[in-house]
């Protein structure tokens, strides 16, 4: 890649032609029209910001849905509580599987801003259809929906309306969240030392706007459907989905982006046999000599080529040029199933590198779900009364949003600085890998907390009332820690981990690096759902109904939480071991060493 990268740009216009030299970016990225973005006219905090105020009312809408779904599938369709919890599962678990769909077209066909513009308009589909669903047919007799006054019965038809558009929901959404992000963060060049900076910043706003979406949901739109008026919230999220397309749109002529890259599957299994077919071949001593295409593209359409790493070797036989292929001068008659590019092996090795680290996610998530599952639970058995006001034990996530928005700040502005001037070094401060190391040492005490809490629960409970309006008299707002931890992890772990798999994914993989992000998420919901049934098997015998029962007074729900603090610990240590081993990409023509993104200085 040339050091410095310029465009001609002719200018005609009122009879007269202008020859401007401007700088483009560096990282091959382009304009809508295919050519090298100009940095003064493309990309930056022009687009990010709309970006960002886009995510914001997607996830307002997403969640103005999916917030109280259960308690639609319940008073409106009648469903018992354990088929409307499975429904919801089902359908969340949906929305996860659907962002491998679309970071799969991003990445390989269509794009991130043509994947992002064609599932936010699914979305804005599939909100409009439930909102007339439930407006005609799905809330009769009128008025019903609310907790005195359940809807009557509907007809086949009626139900299969509702799903096929709570379902275009989960794929609009799905398909769009992994994109939107990366598509975000292509608009800053990461091989210009100010955007670069900027780049970082805009993974932790990014994640502010999806918090901040997410708390006018939980309470203005939550407190609407709460009472029954489904159709005003629906049509709510339905206009505030329209409102980010339009904002979404508007950003067209300004925007940067990567042309896709082709399949990835079909790049993988080409190294895999490659390599397999050359198992007998020797490797060249360092991997010098290895075959690499000249110029700027590589085969496969990768933007900027990949430096050959040590490890995996085996995988490097791909690129291993035998005799008889040295002597094919046309290079176009070589069969990619025998022969592969240093870039083409490097992605594959990038991608098994990452896996390990993705793994040791999924344990997190499992503690981040519980905010949404028995930390509810465990307030509905606390006091929740204050000065005769009743306090929803699902308000109390509000907690983690605002301490997200403060943990941003206080990393951004004081703690980031402060490390790298500790460090000695104009480059920011932690890692990502530390950061998320950090996440996961923050939630072990969280989980810490949150069961300390629960034995004081316990200790002031109320065993032998039955119609107490609560089952212990410890406040509900002792939950506060637990909560303030949770959202202090998140920002180093979610907000680093969105950075980390962005920035060491190849050009090419970048939507599936974010993608990852989500199923850890989507994983973590289905480990914690096993973990509580075998607990709930072992722990359960002929006098003791077990850690987690109906009536959380005759259980102990602190020992689950203690479990949970010591599997994190666990996690933890295969982390640290994960983190050393692993080594970053490299990129031709980065201009920021590896030292600054390394493992060497991963954990201490």
């Amino acid at each position: 890649m040339a050091s410095m990268a310029c465009l001609n740009i002719f200018q005609k216009g009122r009879g007269k032609t202008r020859n401007e030299q401007e700088e483009c970016t560096f990282d091959g990225t382009v304009d809508r029209h295919g050519d090298p973005a100009v940095r003064a006219r493309t990309g930056t905090w022009v687009t990010a910001i709309l970006i960002l105020v886009n995510q914001g009312l997607a996830t307002l809408a997403f969640f103005g849905v999916g917030v109280n779904l259960v308690l639609f599938l319940t008073r409106v369709l009648g469903q018992d509580n354990a088929t409307a919890a499975n429904n919801v599962s089902k359908w969340t678990g949906t929305v996860y599987i659907f962002s491998l769909l679309g970071a799969f077209l991003s990445d390989s066909y269509w794009g991130r801003y043509k994947t992002c513009a064609i599932f936010q308009v699914i979305f804005v589909i599939g909100l409009v259809l439930l909102s007339l669903s439930s407006y005609i047919f799905l809330l009769k007799p009128h008025g019903c929906g609310d907790k005195e006054f359940p809807c009557g019965s509907h007809s086949t038809f009626e139900i299969s309306f509702f799903y096929l558009s709570i379902y275009l929901i989960a794929l609009g959404n799905g398909g769009y969240q992994p994109n939107i992000a990366t598509f975000g963060a292509d608009q800053f060049d990461e091989d210009n030392p100010k955007e670069s900076h900027s780049k970082v910043a805009f993974f932790s706003y990014f994640y502010l706007a999806l918090n901040l979406g997410s708390l006018f949901s939980n309470t203005i739109l939550g407190y609407f459907e709460d009472g029954g008026r489904w159709v005003l919230g629906f049509w709510a999220s339905s206009a505030s989905a329209i409102l980010a397309l339009i904002l979404f749109l508007f950003g067209i002529p300004r925007y940067r982006h990567f042309k896709p890259s082709g399949n990835p599957l079909s790049r993988f299994c080409r190294v895999v046999v490659a390599a397999t077919r050359k198992w007998k071949v020797e490797m060249p001593p360092e991997g010098e000599d290895l075959y690499e295409v000249d110029g700027d593209d590589c085969s496969g359409n990768c933007r900027r080529k990949l430096l050959h790493t040590q490890g995996f070797k085996f995988l490097d036989k791909a690129a291993v040029l035998t005799a008889k292929e040295r002597e094919q001068e046309d290079k176009e008659s070589r069969s990619p199933w025998r022969i592969c590019t240093v870039t083409q092996v490097e992605e594959v090795k990038c991608i098994l590198r990452l896996l390990p680290i993705w793994l040791c996610t999924i344990l997190y998530s499992v503690v981040f779900t519980q905010m949404a599952s028995l930390f509810v639970e465990q307030g509905a058995a606390m006091k929740t009364t204050l000065l005769g006001f009743h306090i929803p034990p699902a308000s109390m996530s509000s907690f983690d949003i605002v301490s997200v928005a403060a943990f941003i700040f206080i990393y951004r502005r004081v703690l980031d600085p402060l490390v790298a001037r500790l460090k000695g070094t104009k480059a920011r401060g932690l890692t990502e890998l530390q950061r998320m190391g950090i996440g996961l040492i923050i939630a072990i005490i969280a989980m810490v907390a949150a069961g300390i809490v629960e034995w004081f629960r316990l200790k002031y409970a109320k065993k032998d009332c039955r119609q107490c309006e609560s089952e212990s008299s410890l406040s509900i707002f002792w939950q506060i820690p637990q909560y303030v931890l949770i959202g202090a992890s998140e920002v180093f772990m979610y907000v680093g981990q969105l950075e980390f798999f962005n920035d060491q994914a190849p050009d090419g993989l970048k939507s599936f690096g974010s993608a990852l992000c989500m199923t850890s998420i989507s994983l973590g919901n289905y480990v914690s759902s096993l973990l509580v049934t075998i607990v709930m098997k072992f722990s359960t015998r002929d006098q003791m109904p077990g850690w987690i029962p109906s009536n959380l007074n005759k259980g102990h729900l602190d020992r689950f939480y203690f479990l949970l603090a010591a599997l994190t610990m666990a996690d933890f240590g295969v982390y640290i071991i994960c983190a050393k081993w692993y080594k970053s990409i490299k990129l031709e023509g980065k201009y920021e060493d590896s030292n600054s993104k390394g493992s060497d200085d991963v954990m201490v």
